[in-house]
């Protein structure tokens, strides 16, 4: 069973090893005195990478189930701890769990940070961290189209077409799926990084919030996020494609090829650009009713940091924590939201709500007329039994999963709001917390080494959409 799994693994961690050759490249263009850490990083993640390929390298007819959840686990473990290396030898992180937490932190695509003063590091620990933005943002919308359908949670199979094929395919090969979703990606990316340029953000900063932008994670390279440009051009284009962003990517695919809108996956777009107008325009009009802030300011500030937060992205362009003790919570709740499944977005997702408000829907018609046959469906297309499980499983999971790591901070010391705050931005993805500690104008590295360790395993545990990691520590998992 191990033997593809580490193959594939090794794969990756070639792929790592070679990247890490753009950050040293940084490096010896800007004439660092030392040699580059990630040369020596480089070196040794091809080592180990090379040793498991070739060691194990045989030709794969046949993945089971059970081998897509161990690969999915065991590349995204393996890729956070060879991504620490360059944070360790740089000696940029004060300890080794700092450097495990700002990796896992990127690889995740979470953005929270350890580092009080990011620009203060050199320019290639600043790429790094944001490449480690993308190759989490394009890793996890490649993870929902490979494993999700099998844990029924994920895609459009939770639907039963009423008259059409009830398959989701796309293409006839995944691989082919894979190479228009690298291609769809990294066209944002580089369509990103062209506008910020033109709105007046540097090159290599336009590059960084690209890959932060697109792969909704959060990764700055300035002390204040998006507030220390304060620039309406660069706000507007970063909102635009941390929304692209959270689209998703096979939405693109689809209507490159066929040149038409595929109904279910529109759906839920829809009912995510409604609930980001809907919950724009509330928190504008307060903030001109309680604040006096020009309701245009008003607009765009609430614009901004509202699509960061649903999106999991984490960047910011103010404290939304001074605009009232209430925020705290109304942010809390938008980063539970999440975006679209199939985006490279964290979180709980507007499918999975759409089916929650459906079968509320339908259990208080029921309630009225008990003899009434309701379907549960999201416009025209009616979702299953097992899909609505599922999706039940899937929240409680999720919130679960959201309690006990709050407990487990709390058993370590850390008062209540604090361990909540960190439980949720890290298991949603967002990065920075409701809690003015972890907020946009704070960091993490306060956190014990325990502490930092349950929160790194979280950001995994969130990534991975709760239940691909949770099904490996069961007894059944393991049983020939």
């Amino acid at each position: 069973m191990w033997q593809p799994v580490l193959m594939i693994d090794g794969f990756i961690l070639c792929i790592l090893g070679l990247s890490m050759c753009i950050p040293a490249g940084v490096d010896f263009y800007d004439k660092n005195p030392t040699m580059s850490p990630f040369l020596l990083s480089s070196m040794v993640t091809l080592f180990f990478g090379l040793m498991l390929f070739l060691s194990n390298k045989n030709k794969i007819s046949h993945l089971s189930l059970r081998q897509g959840y161990l690969i999915t686990f065991v590349c995204w473990v393996t890729v956070a701890l060879f991504s620490s290396i360059p944070f360790i030898l740089s000696k940029t992180t004060p300890d080794i769990t700092s450097a495990l937490f700002e990796s896992f932190s990127g690889v995740t695509a979470t953005g929270a940070t350890v580092f009080s003063d990011v620009e203060s590091l050199p320019r290639s620990m600043l790429l790094w961290r944001s490449m480690l933005n993308g190759l989490g943002g394009i890793g996890i919308v490649i993870f929902a189209a490979a494993m999700l359908p099998f844990l029924g949670i994920g895609g459009m199979q939770m639907f039963e077409h009423e008259s059409s094929d009830t398959t989701d395919k796309l293409m006839p090969k995944f691989i082919d799926i894979a190479k228009w979703i690298i291609g769809v990606y990294l066209g944002l990316v580089l369509l990103c990084a062209i506008s910020l340029y033109w709105c007046g953000m540097g090159r290599f900063d336009a590059l960084n919030h690209a890959l932060s932008a697109v792969a909704t994670a959060g990764f700055s390279t300035k002390n204040n996020s998006i507030a220390y440009f304060n620039s309406a051009p660069i706000e507007i284009v970063l909102t635009l494609f941390m929304i692209l962003g959270a689209l998703p990517m096979t939405f693109y695919i689809i209507v490159f090829r066929k040149r038409e809108f595929e109904p279910l996956r529109l759906g839920q777009i829809k009912y995510f650009l409604k609930a980001v107008v809907l919950f724009t325009l509330f928190l504008s009009v307060y903030l001109v009713i309680n604040n006096d802030i020009p309701f245009l300011k008003a607009v765009r500030l609430s614009l901004f940091n509202i699509v960061a937060t649903m999106t999991t992205t984490g960047l910011s362009s103010a404290n939304y924590l001074d605009w009232g003790v209430w925020t705290a919570v109304f942010f809390t709740l938008l980063s539970l939201h999440g975006g679209c499944i199939g985006s490279t977005t964290g979180s709980i997702k507007v499918m999975r709500w759409q089916v929650l408000r459906s079968y509320f829907n339908k259990v208080m018609i029921s309630s009225i007329e008990p003899n009434r046959v309701v379907p549960i469906k999201i416009g025209d297309a009616t979702i299953s039994d097992k899909a609505v499980t599922s999706v039940f499983v899937y929240i409680l999971s999720f919130l679960a999963s959201i309690g006990g790591v709050s407990l487990l901070l709390n058993l370590l010391g850390y008062d209540f709001i604090t361990s909540v705050t960190a439980a949720v931005s890290t298991i949603t993805n967002t990065g920075p917390g409701a809690a003015h500690v972890i907020s946009a104008s704070g960091n993490f590295a306060f956190f014990s080494a325990p502490a930092k360790s349950i929160l790194c395993f979280a950001m995994i545990l969130g990534r991975l959409e709760i239940m691909t990691v949770l099904v490996i520590f069961t007894k059944s998992f393991w049983k020939n």
